[in-house]
């Protein structure tokens, strides 16, 4: 969210949340320090919060709302949950805005990139630095999208996670997005998420040169209950596609690329000795 010139933060998450803290806090004749004795923490903490420039911590609106002289009813940690659901929804496009939710609801999800980590693999440090990129975002907007893309990533930790087969260039792992410490730590991610039953991950090498894949990447979600869908990104906007026939040949065509690939031990191994040269 965009901020104003002043410093002024009380229409951003934090600021609307710590007004309603301090509404109740004075309502409850409690001082910060009082109130901060009673949740266990420090005076300044409670003051940050209020004054919106510090987002509680985890189930810190919970504690909040089980102070009997507050009388929240539960109203802090409902609107916390409400605040970052909505910044979550306010750091994607519109165009983009029904993907995850899809995202979230697939079975198998089958990526290609040409030139950047798969959102979903991404550690926060590299997705800071890719959306750095974008010249009219302001350093709070840019956290909004982080924090949104790395919620997406729950999906990988549920009970039963969707299956997500990964094809990227070798160029992904050698581009140098934040410098060497920032891809040191995303291709050790990279390798930990390798690993996984669920993941797998293949590189197509540089040595193959031109290929299916220099036409874009492009994600193919796939559903126990429904047909398919995809999303292609563009210089522009991304795209949403769930025409039966163009799903069909985005299928064809990642099968194509994938023919390309190293098998997935060779992949990894690959992944490996690129992680040393950013050491």
């Amino acid at each position: 969210m965009a901020m104003q010139d002043n410093g002024d933060r009380s229409r951003t998450p934090e600021g609307v949340f710590g007004a309603e803290l301090r509404y109740y806090r004075e309502r409850a004749e409690l001082s910060q320090m009082e109130l901060a004795a009673m949740v266990h923490c420090s005076h300044d903490v409670i003051s940050k919060i209020e004054r919106g420039s510090r987002p509680p911590a985890e189930g810190f609106a919970e504690r909040l709302d089980a102070i009997p002289q507050m009388d929240t009813r539960g109203s802090l940690a409902r609107l916390w949950g409400w605040l970052k659901v909505s910044a979550r929804r306010r750091a994607y496009p519109g165009w983009f805005t029904p993907w995850p939710d899809l995202e979230a609801k697939a079975t198998s999800l089958r990526t290609f990139q040409l030139i950047t980590m798969p959102g979903l693999l991404q550690t926060p440090e590299y997705a800071r630095a890719v959306l750095r990129t974008r010249a009219s975002a302001t350093d709070d907007e840019i956290e909004e999208m982080v924090d949104a893309r790395m919620t997406r990533q729950a999906i990988l930790a549920k009970e039963k996670p969707p299956t997500l087969w990964a094809v990227v260039t070798e160029a992904v792992l050698r581009c140098p997005v934040g410098g060497s410490l920032v891809m040191g730590k995303q291709l050790n991610k990279l390798i930990e998420a390798g690993h996984q039953r669920n993941v797998i991950i293949q590189v197509v090498p540089t040595a193959q040169g031109a290929h299916e894949g220099f036409r874009g990447p492009f994600i193919i979600a796939e559903f126990s209950d429904s047909p398919s869908v995809a999303y292609q990104d563009t210089a522009v906007r991304g795209q949403i596609v769930d025409d039966g026939g163009d799903v069909a040949s985005l299928m064809v065509l990642w099968d194509t690329i994938k023919s390309e690939a190293l098998p997935r031990g060779a992949s990894l191994q690959l992944i490996e000795e690129v992680a040393k040269t950013w050491t």
